[in-house]
């Protein structure tokens, strides 16, 4: 056996020459293959949202509204319209991410599954004290009112870079925040400093102060972003709250009732109908899907929006700032009750719904229990009603063999009459009366017969 070792030789049914450079070489290749439909889809979908590039000074105003997965229309209509003011091509319908500068100021829209946010910028320094003129002062009002959604978080975020003021003192920042308690922070390893209370204001804007102590504009856009991420996805995980706590009331009595409920199915009293228990449980499991189907997105959606958070807080890299506590300190103390309180009332309606489910079904079994007792009785009634009958039928065969002996007999009466009157010689007594036993056994046997033959078909 001999092998070829020429590899050109198992090359003489392709085409000799390849394609200059090694692009064009993939690019013929891939039109030859199977390609995924939405494989440009999925290498996109990483580039859909990057991160701004910021240069500092700046003002920025983040308003995030929440569609419900709804709204697409309404959106595309709303930015057309600014875009249409100002002659700007409009985004595409499909896009989820838009970004277009204005002149006076540039807007970031984002949508995503159940909010959209829209991200106004004004990149120039401050013409008076931080938050007295914002990035949506710039923006057109009469169009803004139009905005379609429920605002769920808006903030205003200013940005100053430290060559060009000065960190002004705390008790000075504390009067650009009301002189309301302050959370401060030094992310991205002491890159910035950053200053909020986490709190509305008498504008209805919250408000972030931003120092860039040196940071790139691909840095300082990440940390902004951050912070506007972190405000909105704190905010939407504390949505799931208010459902919570509505709900967590209703449960207190409704594991009252099934307390109650449970024990009157053990204590087996007299005078309490089945009917209307088990009318009780299935009222109390409809209660309990209805709460599960108002609150299970909802709590779905907190706890993946709090892992956000904690991704988010993560990645800002903090140092304290003395007196004050951190971000990640101070919404891992006041957030993650929140959550936790979702988290809790989830497991007592799925604590709560399985022992309904069991009450329900130790509910039925009695009930079957009741039924196959009373389908005995029932049964056993039946059975003496059939002896009876069955007696009854008896009786009523032996007077059938007497009523037929005795017509059958006044047959054979009438026969030996007629072969009397014929002139046959014979002793008519003596006939007559051997007649008589014999007819009555010919029908008894007769009856017996008939009465053997109709059991069997029944059997069978």
């Amino acid at each position: 056996m001999t092998t070829n070792l020429n590899p050109s030789a198992n090359l003489t049914n392709f085409p000799e020459s390849l394609p200059d450079s090694p692009d064009r070489r993939q690019q013929h290749i891939l039109t030859k293959l199977d390609v995924h439909p939405i494989r440009e889809t999925l290498y996109n979908e990483l580039h859909n949202r990057p991160f701004h590039l910021l240069n500092s000074p700046a003002q920025l105003t983040h308003i995030a509204v929440q569609h419900e997965g709804k709204l697409r229309e309404d959106e595309h209509l709303f930015l057309s319209a600014l875009c249409d003011r100002y002659q700007i091509c409009a985004p595409a319908r499909t896009m989820p991410c838009y970004h277009q500068d204005f002149g006076l100021f540039s807007l970031r829209w984002e949508r995503h599954l159940e909010f959209s946010t829209y991200t106004f910028i004004h990149e120039s320094p401050l013409s008076g004290q931080p938050f007295e003129k914002n990035a949506i002062d710039y923006v057109p009002a009469q169009w803004l009112e139009q905005l379609p959604g429920k605002v769920v978080a808006a903030l205003h975020l200013v940005v100053e870079k430290r060559h060009h003021q000065e960190e002004p003192d705390v008790m000075v920042v504390r009067d650009y925040f009301d002189n309301l308690r302050m959370v401060g922070s030094q992310p991205a390893e002491g890159g910035a400093k950053v200053w909020t209370t986490f709190r509305l204001h008498d504008d209805g804007f919250g408000r972030f102060l931003v120092y860039d102590r040196g940071l790139t504009d691909s840095q300082l856009g990440r940390l902004v972003q951050r912070l506007l991420e972190l405000e909105t996805y704190r905010l939407m995980a504390t949505l799931g709250l208010p459902t919570a706590q509505e709900i967590n009331a209703d449960l207190n009595g409704l594991e009252n009732q099934l307390k109650d409920l449970t024990a009157q199915i053990a204590a087996l009293e007299e005078g309490v109908s089945d009917r209307d228990l088990l009318a009780e449980v299935s009222s109390m499991a409809a209660r309990v899907e209805a709460f599960r189907a108002q609150s299970n997105y909802r709590f779905a959606a907190t706890a993946a929006y709090y892992n956000v958070v904690l991704q988010r807080m993560e990645v800002l890299k903090e140092k304290e700032v003395a007196g004050h506590l951190t971000i990640s300190e101070f919404l891992t103390r006041r957030l993650t009750p929140a959550v936790r309180t979702c988290q809790t009332v989830s497991s007592r309606l799925e604590d709560i719904s399985r022992r309904v489910t069991r009450a329900s079904e130790l509910l039925r079994t009695r009930v079957e229990m009741v039924v196959q007792e009373q389908n005995q009785l029932l049964l056993s009634s039946m059975n003496k009603r059939a002896n009876v009958q069955l007696r009854m039928q008896q009786t009523v065969e032996g007077l059938s063999v007497a009523a037929i002996s005795y017509y059958s007999i006044g047959l054979v009466k009438y026969t030996v009459d007629s072969l009397k009157g014929l002139g046959v010689k014979f002793d008519k007594d003596l006939v007559m009366g051997a007649a008589v036993p014999v007819v009555i056994f010919s029908v008894f046997m007769g009856t017996r017969y008939i009465h053997k033959r109709l059991f069997k078909d029944v059997d069978h």
